[in-house]
């Protein structure tokens, strides 16, 4: 059973590299008669501050050795820490070898994650490894029933109220707060080691893999009002939904951190002005011009529909004339890297809207993971970073495309690989015209994407689907020619694709006989 007592501290030890609040802490130590052990810059730390202190290697009459990699892995500490206050034999063992209790542990580790994001060297990221800060951790959580630890400073003023409170103690479910926090931290410190260590060895699916995250806030709920769920933020800390400033509007939800998080990596794989609009986690909308304001014009027109209550994402700072666009309709999240003033203002005018500001756009080229969940297991594989660029492209038909042509494949294969699959994407002229997504067949993919085109046609006041004079894009080949022809019926006159199915000469000859233009990419990019 737990041990539900206070328990009484009388003597800690201190040893952090992030000294924020260090003093502050000190004082009240001190304040309570409490006897703090401590080395190097955190001693100092506290000397400056007047703040009695002992060395560690004062207490354990054994100095610091091998440049301080060795200095609390000592008996008198690990004793001190993990001695059971109510277990005879260890009291005894206490006595026999002269080893005094130590009951608060304050320790933040050696910034090895800020070292490695620092760009530094691998020898000066193994010196970033601690080893005798995880060992105290965890040997003070294991001890909690009689032992309170601390590696965060946002608990330290918790300690000092409960201290203050009990007169010196601290209580039991405090303790066992801080243990658990304890052990995650351990954990996520060791695993961010192995995934660095993973890298330098060029192996990039370790044996075991860690993931962690330090929770950021609960939400109001997760995809369903039935559901709870929360946001966490770890890994790689790369520009987007997870570590943008949100000026204003109401609390994000589950569905629209995900939706942001698809719109702005979308928007992010354009040099142009761009804008996409995402519903649903699917664009609805994706344009790129000479303004901002024109690209969104244009990826709005595509499906204004689906457009209300979207999230819009931009790879520019948002300008007053954008916000006052964005704003005609009703619009849930829009995020980009900045906002001016105007922008800034026109926004304010519509206070639940949300607005996220991430300070730059991520690299769409930069590797890393994605996870997947299974039952009773996870995927992990690496982030599409696939990219093709007009020399990539093989021309398969008999008619060339025109440079036009060529610049909106690109386009409708980039987005394409930001659909749900199977999908077909339609562009013309630097914006989608009719996107099918998610579809189990890709022939309805393209039929989808060619009706939707039609009502956005109607919407407009044009006499003519959208799709008229496009090009098409597919994710993956097309298995038969029948999705090819659905495209050529909804006005298409150039189609990009991976090719490679066993059918890719009925494909191609369906293409040459109606006159269209095809190429192959040889790349494929389905989206689960």
């Amino acid at each position: 059973m737990p041990n539900n007592t206070d328990a009484q501290i009388t003597r800690a030890i201190v040893s952090v590299s992030d000294k924020s609040g260090l003093t502050d802490l000190g004082q009240a130590l001190a304040r309570h008669n409490i006897e703090i052990l401590s080395t190097g810059g955190s001693a100092q730390a506290l000397i400056d501050a007047d703040i009695p202190v002992i060395e560690v290697a004062d207490h354990t009459g054994f100095p610091e050795i091998m440049d301080g990699r060795v200095k609390t892995l000592h008996p008198k500490i690990h004793g001190g820490i993990l001695a059971r206050r109510d277990h005879p034999e260890d009291q005894a063992a206490m006595e026999a070898h002269g080893i005094s209790p130590i009951d608060l542990i304050v320790i933040n580790l050696y910034p090895f994650e800020a070292t490695v994001a620092s760009g530094a060297g691998y020898d000066d990221c193994v010196e970033n490894i601690d080893i005798g800060g995880p060992a105290m951790i965890r040997a003070a959580a294991k001890n909690h029933a009689h032992v309170a630890v601390v590696t965060d400073p946002s608990d330290y003023d918790a300690i000092v109220a409960a201290l203050d409170t009990n007169s010196g103690k601290l209580p039991s479910d405090l303790r066992r707060h801080l243990a658990t926090k304890a052990y995650a931290r351990t954990a996520a410190y060791d695993g961010a080691i192995t995934s660095w260590l993973s890298r330098e060895l060029n192996r990039g699916f370790p044996e075991t893999h860690v993931a962690s995250g330090k929770l950021d806030s609960i939400l109001r709920y997760g995809e369903n009002p039935h559901q709870t769920a929360a946001l966490y933020i770890g890994g790689d800390k790369r520009p987007g939904v997870a570590h943008a400033e949100q000026i204003q509007g109401k609390e994000l939800s589950y569905n629209n951190l995900g939706d942001a998080d698809a719109a702005f990596e979308l928007a992010a794989e354009f040099d142009a002005p761009a804008i996409s609009i995402i519903k649903h986690a699917n664009p609805c909308g994706v344009a790129i011009g000479d303004d901002l304001v024109g690209a969104y014009r244009a990826a709005r027109k595509c499906d204004p529909v689906s457009s209300f209550g979207g999230i819009v994402a931009a790879n520019r700072t948002l300008t007053g004339a954008l916000a006052e666009a964005i704003t005609e309709i009703f619009t849930e999240v829009v995020i980009a890297p900045d906002a001016d003033d105007a922008a800034r203002a026109v926004f304010a005018t519509k206070e639940n809207l949300r607005v996220l500001l991430t300070g730059s756009m991520p690299d769409p080229l930069a590797t890393g993971h994605i996870i997947k969940p299974l039952a009773g297991g996870f995927l992990l594989q690496d982030r599409d970073t696939g990219h093709i660029t007009a020399e990539d492209l093989k021309i398969v038909t008999k008619r060339q495309p025109s440079e036009q042509e060529i610049a909106d494949m690109l386009l409708a294969f980039t987005i394409g690989k930001h659909v749900k699959s199977n999908t077909i994407v339609y562009a013309k002229d630097g914006a989608t015209v009719g996107i099918g997504a998610g579809q189990m067949s890709r022939v309805d993919a393209a039929r989808i994407a060619a009706h939707k085109s039609k009502d956005a046609a109607e919407a407009a006041g044009e006499t003519e689907p959208l799709t008229k004079g496009s090009v098409a894009a597919s994710d993956a080949f097309f298995p038969f020619a029948d999705g090819l022809l659905t495209t050529i019926e909804a006005g298409a006159t150039a189609v990009i694709q991976p090719g490679g199915s066993i059918r890719d000469d009925e494909v191609i000859a369906a293409a040459d006989e109606a006159g269209i233009a095809m190429v192959f990419t040889g790349m494929r990019h389905f989206r689960h």
